[in-house]
């Protein structure tokens, strides 16, 4: 696990430029957070190197994509067979994330599917391949609240930025 990277104020208004531009690139960047272009590439450089920029990627709806049936389901799995569940969980096209757990279960998976009965033949791949002794199923009726991070990044203390003249406290 990584250590935390301090975010400052210019950091927070550059990751909220980012999320609000989210194809802007480092000249526009600098426009709207009226930094440099040198000191906008250099940050996120730093927040990449971090690890608090995950990537580029585009953020995929897998509902519009055709997938629109999903759940979660906890397995109950072996005692000391994380790394094993997790080889053959990235086999299943349908779990599109797992989570190892407390509680109950022991991993949290969210599948997808295009109809329920692809969701039922990802349940039944998931049950074949082995990796759980007990699975129960949730079905995802709506998304109440999308996965976002900035409400969270915000209630971090920021110290101001002395380099970044309109960061200044």
């Amino acid at each position: 696990m990584r250590s935390a990277v301090s975010i400052d104020g210019l950091d927070l208004a550059l990751l909220e430029a980012m999320h609000t531009h989210p194809r802007a690139g480092a000249l526009e960047l600098s426009r709207v957070t009226r930094v440099a272009r040198a000191t906008v590439q250099a940050r996120l450089r730093r927040l990449g190197d971090g690890g608090i920029i995950a990537g580029y990627e585009p953020h995929i709806d897998l509902a519009a994509a055709g997938f629109g049936v999903q759940a979660f389901v906890t397995l109950e799995i072996a005692q000391g067979a994380l790394d094993t569940v997790t080889v053959k969980l990235e086999a299943i096209p349908g779990v599109i994330e797992a989570f190892a757990t407390t509680g109950a279960g022991d991993v949290l998976c969210r599948v997808a599917a295009a109809s329920h009965q692809g969701l039922q033949q990802t349940l039944l791949d998931l049950n074949r391949s082995g990796v759980a002794t007990r699975s129960t199923s949730v079905m995802v009726l709506s998304v109440v609240v999308p996965f976002r991070a900035l409400p969270l990044l915000e209630t971090l203390e920021t110290r101001s930025s002395a380099k970044a003249p309109a960061y200044r406290a």
